[in-house]
């Protein structure tokens, strides 16, 4: 984390909070995991399928706990942050397991204790060690986190980083509106809550454009102002980066000296305690990220996804502590960069998946990697919603994915009911990721990916002969607890 960002104020508030967690850590070994990614990634599928598997026993066959035989039980128990909403984890695997629909995406910040108990593999530990530890889960939405480069920011700067990509190829159309009413007001004309109002809304309008499905872009902050909860209204919510600034102070009274204190009272009531809140109290992070659906939207949303990530991941806190530092200062030692709905394609192109995520975050991994953390990157499907197959065209074998569609999905010109089950060609990913980095000629900007995005209803768990229900189905979930939590169940 670039250090301009914090004061020594919060440094200190950041240190006494980590202090107090340490201390209750010496009765109950605990370890903070971040889960976050921009929307439609699927965090809280993945939360729900991760407390699924350990609590009754899913299949998890790279685990070395579990398959070991080594995890006793894991249950839930009261979350320890009584000001956090809780995860609504019961009523998340209803909706997958009873009703067969995906649940709300994230739309605030909320938070599951998940405790394991376990035995330990080495003799030295199981002397030593209770065999149990707290998994504090913090999940939280990705668009939050693309506001902490903010507080690295003036209002001068965040206007004009804003207006600049607002500006790009990918953007101009749907930013219209914004910047023609932005640019026709002079910032130094006296205040208007009735300006602040329309150019806040305009710009929102324009952010909530790009996210849609057609863009799926990924930078879009302030990310609040697509989330606002209860702040939605309030004078933190109701600015707007100015165009066209003049390099002078804000007169007192004017618009511009308006929209400069709105957005630093956004970064001090809103970004920084969720900074040092949340963010600067993990131990270790997963980032899920949709690369399909920027793939499938073209070459911008993949710059731009590729954009987004390099902001997120520069704002943690990544590195080894030692056990002195570790007292006052908390470090992310590990980060899991997770490419989602691998189901959504034939395993052979998982590897293609991962290769690609991979060049999403090169520049950001570097980063990581420099601090002393590690970095992974995998392709996983936290449910599995489809199985594989292979079907005859022209006489030769083709591998399908098979799965029910979503009611009122539309596949070669047919409608689906949300009951029958289809079997698609997903497509193949390209071989080589850089082709998604380079238009295909100076008249073509985009380079649509040969996939068939389809979305598949959640599959149906079948049940025991006693009636209990057997975990959620995945692909990959195994690999990505080994790399959270293995070591810390050895």
């Amino acid at each position: 984390m670039p250090p301009s960002i914090t004061s020594l104020a919060d440094e200190a508030l950041i240190a006494f909070d980590t202090l107090t967690d340490r201390a209750g850590n010496l009765v109950q070994p605990t370890l903070r995991l971040g889960v976050t990614g921009l929307s439609r990634a699927g965090k809280t599928v993945f939360i729900t399928s991760l407390v699924h598997n350990l609590m009754h026993g899913g299949r998890l066959p790279l685990f070395e706990a579990a398959h070991s035989g080594r995890l006793a039980r894991a249950v839930l128990e009261p979350q320890p942050d009584d000001a956090v909403p809780r995860f609504q984890y019961e009523d998340h695997a209803e909706k997958l397991i009873g009703e067969r629909v995906w649940p709300d995406s994230t739309r605030a910040i909320s938070e599951l204790r998940l405790v394991i108990e376990y035995e330990s593999a080495s003799g030295w530990n199981r002397f030593f060690s209770g065999g149990r530890l707290c998994l504090d889960i913090v999940d939280y939405p990705g668009e939050w986190l693309l506001d902490l480069p903010l507080l690295g920011q003036d209002f001068a700067e965040f206007s004009l980083n804003a207006t600049t990509l607002a500006r790009s190829s990918a953007r101009a159309d749907l930013a219209g509106p914004w910047l023609e009413t932005a640019s026709a007001i002079d910032p130094l004309k006296p205040a208007s809550e009735t300006d602040a109002r329309e150019l806040a809304r305009l710009y929102t309008d324009y952010l909530r454009a790009c996210k849609a499905d057609e863009r799926a872009l990924s930078t879009l902050p302030p990310g609040r102002f697509l989330m606002p909860g209860d702040l939605d209204g309030s004078p933190a919510l109701t600015f707007a980066p100015l165009p066209n600034l003049p390099d002078t102070s804000a007169p007192k009274g004017s618009l511009m000296a308006m929209m400069q204190r709105r957005f630093e009272s956004y970064k001090s009531v809103v970004v920084k305690p969720f900074f040092r809140e949340h963010v600067a109290r993990l131990d270790r992070q997963i980032v899920l990220i949709d690369a399909m659906q920027a793939m499938n939207a073209g070459r911008e949303a993949v710059i731009d996804l590729e954009r987004a990530l390099a902001d997120v991941l520069t704002c943690f806190r990544p590195g080894r502590s030692n056990i002195l530092t570790s007292l006052v200062s908390r470090r992310i030692d590990k980060v899991l960069i997770a490419a989602t709905k691998a189901d959504h394609l034939h395993h052979e192109s998982h590897d293609r998946l991962e290769a690609l995520t991979r060049r999403i975050v090169e520049r950001a991994s570097a980063h990581i990697g420099s601090s002393g953390a590690d970095i992974e990157v995998l392709a996983l499907a936290a449910v599995r919603a489809t199985r594989e197959a292979t079907a005859k065209q022209d006489g030769e074998d083709l591998p399908v994915i098979v799965g029910t569609p979503l009611e009122g999905e539309k596949i070669a010109g047919e409608i689906f009911d949300g009951k029958r089950k289809t079997a698609i060609f997903p497509g193949d990913l390209p071989r080589k990721p850089d082709s998604f980095f380079k238009a295909v000629d100076s008249n073509s900007q985009t380079m649509p990916p040969d996939i068939n995005i389809v979305r598949f209803r959640p599959p149906l768990i079948e049940e025991t002969d006693s009636g209990i229900k057997l975990s959620l189905p995945h692909i990959r979930l195994d690999r990505a607890l080994q790399y959270l939590l293995g070591d810390r169940l050895a």
